[in-house]
């Protein structure tokens, strides 16, 4: 299941973003990158222990936590902390699939990467390319979305980002451990929850309402790993 998010950031947010962004020092991002990774991987990104990172990171993750459409499609159990990259004078990202397993910088933790993400920070008009191109069992999928707008999608997908000709690309970049694993299950319970929201709303005391919040928790019951 891919997802667009939108307005997880405000402009204002987003504008303290770039200008705290465009500031900071940028290093090599194939010096994060595996050995496989490094070969497809040519852009820049921000350190994981920068400051300016920790501290848009706590920003981006608050936000998340008051988004309802994040926290139906995803059912976080564990977030990563938000990382930067920047894409520009040609940069780009081959075909890959993220690494299953990411250990959160400076602590024994660990999490299994359920879901990706991808906060777009520049808008569309600013950079010619750098779109995400995410391929799954429905077909190839372009994403290009406004500064502030999310992307959600499963890690196990293959997926690269087109070379930027033109400006910058800036975005976070992150995973989740999801309390549902299965991407089918959580598509499934996507689905139900939102078929709840669209009954309650046009008759909140509908016993079928009811019925299925009853099914929609006993399924996350079933499914959950807490």
């Amino acid at each position: 299941m891919l997802i667009q998010i939108p307005n997880v950031l405000t402009s204002d947010q987003v504008a303290e973003a770039r200008r705290k962004l465009d500031a900071a020092e940028w290093v090599d991002g194939r010096t994060t990158a595996g050995p496989q990774s490094a070969m497809a991987k040519n852009n820049e990104q921000l350190p994981e222990t920068h400051p300016v990172g920790l501290e848009l990171g706590d920003m981006i993750i608050g936000a998340l936590q008051r988004n309802a459409l994040f926290v139906t499609a995803a059912l976080p159990l564990h977030v990563f902390p938000p990382l930067f990259n920047r894409y520009a004078g040609g940069q780009s990202f081959g075909s890959h699939v993220d690494n299953s397993i990411r250990q959160i910088p400076g602590t024994p933790h660990r999490i299994r990467t359920d879901l990706s993400c991808t906060l777009f920070l520049t808008a569309p008009e600013e950079y010619d390319g750098g779109e995400l191109i995410v391929e799954d069992t429905y077909g190839v999928h372009s994403v290009k979305l406004p500064a502030g707008h999310m992307v959600l999608y499963p890690s196990t997908s293959l997926h690269h980002v087109r070379p930027v000709t033109r400006g910058a690309r800036v975005s976070s970049f992150f995973w989740l451990q999801s309390m549902i694993r299965d991407d089918a299950d959580r598509t499934l319970l996507f689905d139900l929850d939102a078929g709840i929201r669209q009954l309650a709303g046009e008759r909140a005391d509908h016993p079928v309402a009811v019925q299925l919040t009853a099914v929609y928790h006993n399924l996350l019951r079933r499914w959950a790993e807490v």
